[in-house]
C-alpha cells in the first residue's frame, strides 16, 4: 500500500508516518511538506533514515500536487490550524493566504484523489462547530476551571456530558479558520460521493505530544510546558484573565490509530465524519496546567492578565468522541495528566530543541 501524507514534516504528519511504519507491513510513504514551520526541517532526515520519500512542495500549488507519486490513500495533514489567523493585526496571515492555505490546497488533493482513485482521509477541526452555541453552553466556575452545569438549562444538540458531539451546530461564526476548514470537508464528502473514491473526515480537538512545535495559537499544551521550563512570561488572556478555560487534548499516535482503521475498511456503513479527541478524562483547564508545570519543574514563572476576550474565544470545549467509539472501536489511550508528564519528561531532556523552537 502506497500512503501520500501531506505537510508530512509537520508533528502531526511526521508522528502519523513513524506510527504507520511500526504498525504496517508492505507499506510505501511519500511526504510533502513546503516547510513553513519552524522547526519542520528537523524531521526531514529522521523521515529519511525510516524510509519515508520526502517531496518539498506546496500543496497550493496545482503543479507540485500533479507530478506526485499515485498513492492509495492520502492522509491530508497540511493546514495552518491557527484559530487567528486571517485576523488583522492578530493572525499570522492574509486571508487570502489562509484559504489558499486550507481550502485551495484541499481543492488541489482532491483533484489529486479523483485522478489517481485514490481514498482521501481529512484531518480537520472541533473549530468547524459554532463559536455563538459554543458560549450558550452553561458553566460554572470552579477554583480552577470553567464546568458545564447538569442537568442542563440550555438545551443545544450535541452537546451532553459527554462533550460535543458531531451533532453539534456548524452555524457561523466558527472563524476565518473553520470556515476554510468546513469548505473543505463539505467539498470533500461531495468529491468522494461524486468520483466514487473513499473519504473519511476526522475532526481533531488539540492535538499535543513530545516533539511538538508549540506555539501560543498552535499546540498550546507542548508551548506551556516549554515556556515553563525555559522560565518564559506566560499570559492569561481572556475570561476575566483567571486561566479557567478548558480543552481536552489527545495525542497523534492515537489519531493515527483511528485513521489505520479507517484505510482497512473504505467501505464500512458508518458516518464519514468523525470526532477525535480526549473527552472528559483528556481535558485541563490553563491554570491546571500551570499547577502541573509548576509542581513537576519545581518553579513559578510569571504569568500575566488580560481580562478582555478576543475574537473568537471560548472558555470550554471537550471531545464526544462516542461514534468513534462505537464505529471503530476507538478511543484515547492516555488522559490528559498523563500526555502533560509525557512532554515535560520530554522537555527536560531535549532542552536544546526547545530552546530553538520557542527562540
Amino acid at each position: 500500500m502506497k500512503l501520500l501524507i501531506t505537510g508530512v514534516c509537520g508533528y502531526v504528519g511526521s508522528r502519523l508516518a513513524v506510527r504507520f511504519i511500526g504498525s504496517l507491513s508492505n507499506i510505501e510513504i511519500y511526504g510533502i511538506d513546503n516547510l513553513s514551520r519552524r522547526g519542520a526541517e528537523t524531521n526531514i532526515k529522521p523521515l529519511q533514515q525510516l524510509g519515508v520519500k520526502f517531496i518539498h512542495g506546496d500543496i497550493r500549488m496545482a503543479s507540485d500536487v500533479q507530478a506526485l507519486p499515485n498513492a492509495d490513500w492520502v492522509i491530508d495533514c497540511a493546514a495552518n490550524p491557527s484559530v487567528i489567523a486571517g485576523l488583522p493585526t492578530i493572525g499570522n496571515c492574509t486571508p487570502k493566504q489562509l484559504i489558499e492555505h486550507n481550502l485551495i490546497g484541499t481543492v488541489h488533493i482532491l483533484e489529486y484523489c479523483r485522478e489517481r482513485k485514490a481514498g482521501l482521509i481529512l484531518l480537520s477541526t472541533n473549530r468547524v462547530y459554532s463559536i455563538q452555541e459554543l458560549l450558550r453552553i452553561p458553566l460554572r466556575e470552579t477554583p480552577t476551571r470553567f464546568e458545564p452545569i447538569f442537568p442542563s438549562p440550555v438545551q443545544i444538540p450535541g452537546f451532553s456530558e459527554r462533550g460535543i458531539s458531531e451533532e453539534f451546530p456548524t452555524t457561523t461564526p466558527v472563524s476565518l479558520y473553520g470556515a476554510t476548514k468546513l469548505a473543505s470537508e463539505i467539498l470533500a464528502l461531495e468529491y468522494g460521493e461524486a468520483f466514487g473514491f473513499p473519504v473519511w473526515v476526522n475532526r481533531c480537538g488539540v492535538i499535543a505530544g513530545p516533539g511538538q512545535f508549540g506555539k501560543a495559537d498552535q499546540g498550546i499544551f507542548s508551548y506551556w510546558v516549554y515556556s515553563f521550563a525555559l522560565g518564559r512570561p506566560l499570559y492569561y488572556i481572556g475570561w476575566g484573565g483567571t486561566g479557567k478555560q478548558v480543552r481536552d487534548c489527545v495525542t497523534a499516535e492515537d489519531v493515527a490509530e483511528l485513521v489505520i482503521r479507517q484505510m482497512s475498511d473504505p467501505n464500512r456503513d458508518v458516518s464519514r465524519i468523525t470526532n477525535v479527541g480526549g473527552g472528559v478524562k483528556g481535558a485541563m483547564s490553563l491554570r491546571e496546567l500551570t499547577d502541573f508545570c509548576a509542581s513537576y519543574f519545581g518553579k513559578e514563572v510569571p504569568i500575566d492578565r488580560v481580562e478582555e476576550n478576543r475574537r473568537y474565544d471560548i472558555p470550554y470545549y471537550v471531545t464526544d468522541f462516542t461514534k468513534a467509539q462505537q464505529a471503530w472501536g476507538w478511543q484515547p489511550s492516555h488522559t490528559a495528566e498523563e500526555i502533560v508528564e509525557q512532554l515535560c519528561e520530554w522537555t527536560m531532556n531535549n532542552m536544546d530543541f526547545v530552546r530553538g523552537l520557542v527562540g
